[in-house]
């Protein structure tokens, strides 16, 4: 696919500074891209590489309009970035309809121009929505609801009676329903409690790489509408994520915890049970969370802290062997003019 730079200005609401007609045929790194190729820069540090670079265009932000080559400005080029390299990527492979080698248990629904790979599993009573693409290894358990435009990676696994919406998409490996980690103690031993409840993923959520999420005890787990999970993330059983949420890779979320609307959760955050995350929280990597946390903060830490208060704790944290040195200096000190005084 080719396009000239006019069209991609127009595709981003950008402004297009060269020749309108200059002919793109993809998007690569700014140290890689080709003379058909445009590139990004989201920094002023990295413009100094846009004089050394084969690229046939960049994408800007309106401060470094000035640079003397074909420019897409625009205010977020990140932004401007992600909706372009949607256009010049290669589209997802799909198999031609129902394959015969796959499996369709009974009173199955399908929609119109579903693909289904071989290996691909399907349990009774199983409704798939349109255009839904399952690739190969893919299991999805009785009375499952899978919505319209859904895309299920290799070996995906969507257990028993739980529901995924429309434009889902989820990635190879991730296991959704689980049993959640429920035991009560009997003696010296544990009784398993049964995980009757569900999960229920909304619109437009993305799921990683070798993800689980697990069933409800009793009633759901919940992934609310927008929001974006990373590989090897954990979510027990219980658990709401609330819209537009974003947990990045290694975060492990205890049951019962709510997690509130456009939160970030970066990478290798732990939280307890039966807390509350309240909206617009951020937490930064490795955190541990023991308490709920009020809406609009901004944490780190374990146990965490507000982010400025933890900033002060690691720098005193470095000065923390000159303190120490000097303190038993002082004390030597002391101790040697207490026994002076004690002399007169």
């Amino acid at each position: 696919m080719t396009k000239t730079l006019k069209e991609l200005a127009q595709l981003v609401g950008g402004e297009c500074r060269g020749p309108e007609d200059l002919p793109l045929s993809g998007i690569n790194a700014i140290d890689q891209a080709g003379p058909h190729e445009i590139t990004f820069v989201t920094r002023p540090k990295f413009a100094r590489r846009v004089e050394q670079s084969c690229a046939g265009a960049f994408i800007v932000s309106p401060h470094l309009g000035h640079l003397g080559r074909p420019l897409l400005i625009t205010d977020d080029p990140y932004l401007a970035y992600a909706k372009i390299a949607e256009v010049f990527a290669p589209p997802l492979w799909r198999w031609p309809g129902v394959s015969n080698q796959a499996y369709l248990g009974n009173a199955c629904r399908l929609g119109e121009q579903v693909s289904i790979a071989p290996f691909v599993w399907i349990g009774d009573n199983v409704s798939l929505g349109d255009r839904a693409i399952l690739l190969p290894g893919v299991v999805v358990g009785n009375g499952v609801s899978i919505g319209a435009d859904v895309v299920l990676h290799p070996n995906v696994t969507i257990r028993d009676g739980c529901t995924i919406g429309n434009r889902v998409i989820i990635h190879g490996g991730a296991v959704i329903g689980a049993d959640g980690f429920g035991f009560a103690p009997d003696r010296e031993s544990f009784h398993k409690i049964p995980q009757l409840g569900s999960v229920v993923i909304e619109d437009d959520v993305e799921i990683g790489a070798n993800c689980t999420i697990d069933r409800g005890a009793l009633g759901d787990t919940r992934i609310c509408r927008g929001v974006k999970i990373d590989n090897l993330v954990q979510v027990a059983h219980n658990v709401v994520i609330g819209e537009n949420s974003i947990i990045v890779a290694q975060v492990g979320i205890s049951g019962s915890t709510q997690v509130g609307r456009n939160v970030m959760l970066a990478g290798q955050v732990g939280l307890v049970g039966h807390i509350t995350i309240g909206d617009g929280v951020r937490i930064g990597a490795q955190s541990g969370v023991s308490n709920s946390v009020p809406a609009g903060q901004t944490v780190m830490g374990s146990p965490v802290l507000p982010h400025g208060e933890f900033l002060r704790m690691i720098t005193v944290q470095k000065k923390l062997p000159e303190m120490y040195n000097r303190i038993k200096m002082l004390e030597k000190q002391v101790a040697k003019l207490s026994l002076a005084l004690a002399k007169e």
